[in-house]
């Protein structure tokens, strides 16, 4: 990606005023889903997206999702962000100002013809390796619509869910996962071919699995227990976002709970070695981190997440997510970008005024979007209110 792809579209404009809080001051978009072009200035702690479905406000939000490690808040591949009628590349660049001031984050991908689109990343205009080193300058937390069911979900759906909690704190969690993977579909391939298999080989990929597992396992448990006890501290008994426990199950954290490091790794490499007919057969590695669960209790209840109603468990998400949100602020030392899409529109009036409340408190840039700006009355004199129109882009609300 060179520096032109980077360089702001001028197209919309917000705000004047100098700017006052940590988070994003100007967001530019070039062929990215629904928006051709789009040169965004903010200067506020909480930003309110208006306008009707389908205009293009969680992709605004998915852009800046992408701030972050991973595939962004709608794990949308590659080839899915450009521009439907665009040149087949798309970029997203961010001005932030941080504890440390201003810095340029900018990530996407070139046109292609026939090879694979690769991610590209710059800071400052500057070449980027990945996408960890955005991780020193910003962290991203959502909640999206689409998580609603989260809790009566597979378990699959609540390991990515715990997988990124940890990875807000930790940036070098993805790549452990990313590794395990790997190493898993390795030490597959190598079970299908059965007695013509080199040992040496599946010896070796079991020990750098169990090093990777195990490590990914402290590493959730280490998030999970930090953010239980900030929980515990601060909830308040009649908060209508209610309290969360939190726990995970798996063979392997139980042995990380209970073994040092190192006696872990020995543990589960002997399951592993143990287990290579069984895994032979399911064509799958049976257990590991990769088969663990995310379990959420309803506190104040004492019911499990997923036996509660479908508003208790959206308040009681609403409830975790911002509290990871303080957890980040609190182990990073950044204020996260927030990003909460459609987050008032199955709320009563009470719960939406009492989720304000707390928004009001938090570390960080805030942003909201909704299809009714009467939704948003309650803040309208403390936020920055935006009405996105499809093929126009943004305007002052």
């Amino acid at each position: 990606m060179n520096e032109t792809s980077l360089a702001p579209a001028r197209t919309s404009h917000a705000a004047a005023k100098p700017f006052a809080h940590k988070g994003v001051r100007r967001l530019t978009l070039a062929d990215f889903r629904s928006y051709a072009a789009l040169d965004l200035r903010v200067d506020a702690h909480l930003i309110v997206l208006t306008g009707d479905n389908g205009a293009g406000k969680t992709n605004l939000l998915e852009a800046l999702s992408l701030l972050a490690p991973g595939r962004g808040l709608r794990r949308a591949e590659l080839a899915e962000c450009p521009r439907k009628d665009g040149r087949g590349g798309f970029a997203v660049s961010a001005e932030l100002e941080t504890q440390w001031g201003g810095v340029q984050l900018g990530t996407g991908i070139e046109p292609q013809m026939d090879a694979p689109a690769q991610r590209k990343y710059r800071i400052d205009r500057a070449p980027a390796a990945s996408i960890r080193a955005f991780s020193d300058h910003v962290r991203v937390v959502w909640l999206t619509p689409a998580m609603d069911g989260l809790f009566a979900g597979p378990a699959g759906d609540r390991r990515r869910f715990l997988d990124r909690l940890v990875l807000t704190i930790d940036a070098d969690h993805a790549a452990r996962v990313n590794a395990l993977e790997r190493t898993l579909r390795g030490r597959n391939r190598l079970l299908e071919e059965g007695t013509s298999a080199d040992r040496g080989w599946l010896d070796a990929i079991e020990e750098e699995t169990a090093q990777l597992a195990i490590a990914i396992a402290a590493g959730r448990l280490e998030t999970v227990s930090r953010l239980h006890t900030l929980i515990a501290e601060t909830r308040e008994k009649e908060s209508l976002f209610p309290w969360a426990e939190l726990a995970v199950h798996g063979d392997v954290e139980t042995l990380v709970k209970e073994r040092p490091a190192l006696a872990a790794e020995d543990i589960y490499r002997g399951i592993l070695r143990n287990n290579r007919a069984r895994d032979a057969a399911a064509r799958r590695t049976l257990i590991g981190p990769q088969a663990s669960d995310f379990c959420v209790r309803h506190g104040p209840k004492q019911a499990p997440a997923a036996q509660t109603s479908t508003g208790e468990q959206k308040a009681l998400l609403t409830g975790l997510v911002l509290a990871h949100a303080r957890l980040v602020s609190a182990m990073s030392g950044l204020a996260p970008l927030i990003l909460l899409d459609e987050i008032a529109a199955h709320f009563d009036p009470v719960r939406r005024d009492a989720l304000f409340e707390v928004l009001g408190d938090l570390d960080g840039q805030i942003w909201l979007t909704g299809a009714d700006r009467a939704m948003f009355a309650a803040i309208e004199n403390h936020a920055l209110t935006l009405k996105v129109v499809p093929g126009l882009g943004i305007e002052a609300s």
